[in-house]
């Protein structure tokens, strides 16, 4: 049994206690804290005591809970979809600090959420589109979330991976999509099957004209499609987001998101593959320009001939009229011969060739004499028809 003094009999700081087991006292005072003895008699302790003091309150307790607790799903999906919100609707420049601090900020929640789904197994090829949740169709456009924002880096040294990571973020959507048959479309082909295909349509003109011409068909009608889904999406969102809205029309509003990004991602797709062609083509001239740059450096090459040996090359020659046949004297000293160099300023003429050329002179002048003559008829022909009209001449016979 423990019998505590009264509140009137203890002092200050300290209040005597004694222990009484079968009747008898056994211990001697004990100093107990003022505010436990304030406890142990009934009486409250005062606002501002030692108790109020040590004690944290309810809700700093559950705010520090949270704080130590991970980031839950639906928070890392809404925070990540409005920070590519705010990229793409932001009028700084890509480019900029801010912007760049936010790309990255939603790339690592977004690869978070990515490892938390995969760890949940939250979707699984076995199971058809109305087996998930009407909440859980959002977690499908993380790839194409990830696919936009890595678009959005600037590291121009590091473009060419960075399209290929979005390529293929863009691509696992579309293909998750297909998989549940979320809308029919088309997938599209791998890098090496658009290479290919390049290769081979320019070839074939006309098979690449009808593909031309239902690309643009396409283009038109996910077009039209996305217009139509977006003032769908505007009349429900105001619902969706407060809550208000039932299963049915949450379904809708996630299912019209999951097809406005198919058409998103089959333009980025179609784009990307056109950049990319476009930077290897510049990789590859750049080094066929430092290439060429060396191939000038280097020392110019003296002609050989690609024969077994000298004996044979003046038999049968080189085999290509590459090499020179004589030297400049030699040349020199034929054209001598025939009289068709210049001698000390006076040009030596050969009969022949003075004949041709008075013959080439009295030509041309007797065609400038001809012309003349000519000329001349045709003036008087037109004075004659001035001062004669027609019919002027045939008189006699007129009744």
């Amino acid at each position: 049994m423990v019998t505590v003094a009264s509140a009137a009999s203890r002092s200050p700081k300290s209040f005597g206690a004694s222990v009484t087991m079968g009747g008898g006292p056994r211990a001697a005072p004990l100093p107990v804290s003022s505010v436990l003895a304030e406890v142990f008699n009934g009486v409250a302790p005062a606002p501002g005591s030692e108790v109020f003091g040590a004690l944290p309150s309810p809700k700093m307790a559950a705010a520090e809970e949270d704080e130590l607790l991970p980031p839950r799903l639906p928070e890392l999906f809404e925070t990540s979809k409005q920070l590519l919100d705010e990229v793409e609707v932001a009028a700084e420049p890509t480019g900029s600090r801010r912007i760049q601090e936010k790309v990255l900020k939603g790339l690592e929640l977004l690869n978070t959420a990515a490892e938390m789904i995969s760890q949940l197994d939250l979707f699984s090829p076995n199971e058809d589109l109305e087996e998930i949740a009407s909440t859980d169709l959002k977690y499908l456009m993380l790839p194409a979330f990830q696919g936009a924002l890595t678009l959005k880096q600037v590291n121009a040294s590091k473009r060419l991976d960075h399209l290929q990571w979005a390529r293929e973020h863009f691509l696992k959507y579309l293909t998750q999509c297909q998989n549940y048959h979320v809308a029919e479309f088309e997938l599209p082909k791998t890098q090496n099957n658009s290479a290919e295909n390049n290769t081979t349509g320019a070839s074939m003109a006309y098979p690449n004209l009808i593909a031309m011409a239902s690309q643009r068909q396409a283009k038109i009608q996910r077009y039209k499609q996305k217009k139509e889904m977006e003032q769908r999406l505007s009349a429900l969102k105001s619902a969706v987001e407060s809550g208000e809205a039932d299963d049915e029309r949450v379904r809708e509003y996630y299912l019209l998101h999951l097809r406005r990004w198919i058409g998103i991602s089959l333009e980025e797709i179609e784009s990307i593959d056109q950049e990319i062609t476009i930077l290897k083509g510049k990789d590859s001239s750049k080094e066929a320009s430092t290439s060429h740059s060396s191939r000038e450096d280097r020392p110019p090459m003296k002609p050989f001939i690609l024969t077994r040996n000298a004996a044979q090359a003046k038999v049968f020659g080189a085999g290509y009229p590459s090499l020179a046949s004589m030297t400049v004297n030699d040349w020199y000293e034929q054209h001598r011969k025939f009289g068709a160099l210049p001698d000390q300023g006076i040009a030596k003429q050969t009969s022949e060739v003075k004949r041709a050329g008075r013959q080439q002179e009295d030509e041309e002048q007797k065609e400038e004499e001809d012309d003349k003559r000519t000329l001349q008829q045709a003036r008087e022909w037109d004075d004659w028809k001035d001062t004669h009209p027609r019919g002027y001449g045939n008189r006699q016979n007129m009744g």
